[in-house]
């Protein structure tokens, strides 16, 4: 763990090299009034908008939208198979299953999915305060979909012998909507409130007592359980596409974790909005997901409850270098030669592929080095086929 002294509280970062951009914004979070006890950044940390990605944020009375982020709910499932062997050609009907059934990128569904397979609007109303409501039915289009950027779906084989099945994806458009409407809201209300936190920060805050922050966090949650029932619904239809060219095959129970969103917790004896953006929880014994990138490895891991990182630990490898920077700087051969030498049926199409080449993320063993003192490793998972979005 690196040390950094902050302007207010310290910054502790599990990332022996951290970007300049990531710990200056690391630097503005522990700025602000209402920080609690110190900023941990994770090992796959690195800048975003406002909070780097990779970080944890404690506030006391506050919510934050900008340190949850856009893509609310945003993270993975997995689930274990008892095969132990694909062939090539049993790999390539399933990935042509898998890009049959489940729309990617800014594709959605044709014809609306079922209302049962949504999260209930709620109780006594009926509904959710405005986003939720506005954006319902345009999101039954958008259930079981896998979106773009960095969501995939990777077939892999484990270092237990089976093959396992592992998925990446988010809350969708209405995860952004929800969170464009409050932050917006959050920098009007800063702004009447004269509030000395400086614009350019982009940490806009709603007080927990305020109507705002409530609607916000009702929402919000409404979110993680849209982006967990994407995932489920995904994770079905490739488990039909499995069954029927494999009509023996069973499956474990899914595992699933989110790395975009604030909640409610208790540390260092403290009620506090624990805020993770392209964080995971480790709680002792907490089973979780970290991702490498195309091509590289993954990993299930168990918590081991660090409280210096708030229990927490990194949501995947990181990217070392932008999207416009690695679509104008990498080989495109050579990227493609990278995946073929490793035998996996890869998604490199052509040089509008490559800002998700492994080469523009983190060596995901320096990033699992970096944090054995918050996980440990249960399985390894090395990839044999990718759908990436």
């Amino acid at each position: 763990m690196k040390f950094f002294e902050g302007s207010r509280i310290p910054i502790k970062s599990w990332c022996n090299n951290p970007e300049q951009g990531a710990v200056d914004q690391a630097q503005n979070l522990a700025s602000l009034p209402f920080a609690f006890k110190h900023v941990s950044l994770m090992p796959d940390t690195h800048q975003g908008y406002g909070m780097p990605i990779g970080g944890v944020l404690a506030t006391k009375g506050v919510v934050i939208p900008n340190c949850v982020g856009v893509d609310i709910g945003c993270g993975m499932c997995a689930i274990k198979t008892s095969l132990k062997e694909l062939t090539t050609e049993e790999l390539k009907i399933l990935l042509g299953g898998i890009r049959k059934s489940i729309p990617v990128g800014f594709n959605r569904h044709q014809k609306a999915q079922k209302d049962s397979l949504m999260p209930s609007l709620g109780e006594a109303t009926g509904c959710m305060p405005s986003v939720v409501c506005q954006e319902y039915q345009s999101a039954l289009h958008q259930l079981g979909t896998l979106g773009g950027g960095n969501h995939f779906i990777e077939i892999q084989k484990g270092s237990d012998g089976y093959i396992w099945i592992m998925l990446h994806s988010g809350s969708r458009n209405l995860g952004y909507k929800v969170a464009r409407h409050y932050n917006d809201i959050a920098k009007k209300l800063n702004e009447k409130w004269y509030s000395n936190i400086p614009k350019k920060y982009d940490l806009a805050f709603l007080p927990l007592d305020s109507e705002e922050a409530q609607n916000y966090l009702r929402e919000m949650n409404y979110c993680l359980e849209f982006a967990k029932a994407n995932r489920f619904h995904m994770m079905n239809k490739i488990k039909e596409i499995f069954t029927d060219q494999l009509p023996d095959i069973n499956f474990d129970e899914i595992i699933n974790i989110h790395h975009n969103y604030a909640t409610m917790e208790n540390h260092f004896g403290t009620n506090v909005v624990l805020h993770r953006k392209g964080a995971t929880s480790a709680r002792k014994s907490e089973i979780g997901i970290i991702p490498g990138s195309q091509g590289t490895a993954s990993y299930i891991v168990r918590g081991l409850g660090n409280p210096e990182s708030f229990m927490s630990c990194s949501h995947g490898a990181g990217r070392t270098m932008s999207r416009t920077k690695a679509r104008e700087t990498l080989n495109l051969e050579e990227e493609v030669k990278k995946m073929e030498n490793k035998g996996i049926l890869h998604s490199i199409r052509g040089k509008s592929s490559l800002d998700e080449a492994s080469s523009s993320y983190k060596d995901i063993d320096v990033v699992m080095e970096e944090q054995k003192d918050l996980v440990e490793i249960v399985t390894k998972l090395t990839p044999l086929a990718v759908v990436k979005g």
